[in-house]
């Protein structure tokens, strides 16, 4: 369940920390009853990246593939032997 807080809260910055860290998921502030920004811990930025890049480059290569623009595996090796002369 996603956790919310008032703005006033952030004055109370190491509750606000020991919170993002212990938490997985963003937590949520509201300024006057509406959502006005989210905050995390590094880590969970850092993951959040990290999936976002995987599931661009996914997506990349699915396109790829629907558009037929594959080439065999062994084909893929030596282009990449010879481009790093491995």
């Amino acid at each position: 369940m996603p956790k919310i807080i008032p703005i006033r809260d952030l004055k109370k910055t190491s509750e606000i920390s020991l919170l993002c860290r212990e938490s997985d998921e963003p937590i949520f502030v509201t300024k006057n009853g509406y959502g006005d920004m989210v905050i995390m811990s590094m880590k969970t930025y850092e993951e959040r990246m990290f999936m976002s890049d995987v599931y661009r480059k996914l997506n990349a290569a699915e396109e790829q593939l629907a558009e037929g623009k594959i080439i065999d595996g062994d084909e893929s090796l030596k282009i990449i032997r010879e481009k790093y002369n491995v």
